[in-house]
C-alpha cells in the first residue's frame, strides 16, 4: 500500500475502486476586448443606486458541477471539455474553474 495520499476520501474509495465524487466551480467571462453591455448597465444601475465608488463592471456565469470520476487527471479533463464544448463561447468568453474533492 502506498505511503502517499493526497486526500484521506481518496484513498478510502480508491481503494476499494469505488468513483470519486468531484465538485466542480467554473467561472465564465467576456474577453478583455468584447464589448459588455450588461456590465454597463448594472454599473450605471448601481450608481444610481448611490454605489459611487463602482468604476467598472464586468458581468459573467458562474457554474457548480458534481461530476463522479476515477481520479483529478480524469475529472480535470471532463471540466476542462465541458468548458470548451458548451459551457463557455471561445470566440468571446475565458473560463477557469476549481476542482475539489467532496
Amino acid at each position: 500500500m502506498s505511503t502517499r495520499t493526497a486526500h484521506p476520501k481518496a484513498c478510502q474509495l480508491t481503494c476499494t475502486r469505488q468513483s470519486l465524487m468531484f465538485l466542480a466551480k467554473v467561472h465564465v467571462t467576456l474577453k478583455p476586448t468584447v464589448n459588455d453591455p450588461q456590465g454597463l448597465t448594472i454599473a450605471r444601475a448601481l450608481g444610481r443606486l448611490g454605489f459611487d465608488s463602482v468604476e467598472s463592471l464586468r458581468a459573467g456565469k458562474y457554474f457548480e458541477l458534481k461530476i463522479e470520476g476515477d481520479d483529478m487527471t480524469t475529472a480535470e479533463a471532463d471540466v476542462k471539455s465541458m468548458c470548451e464544448k458548451l459551457l463557455a463561447n471561445p470566440v468571446i468568453e475565458t473560463f477557469t474553474y476549481e476542482l475539489e474533492i467532496v
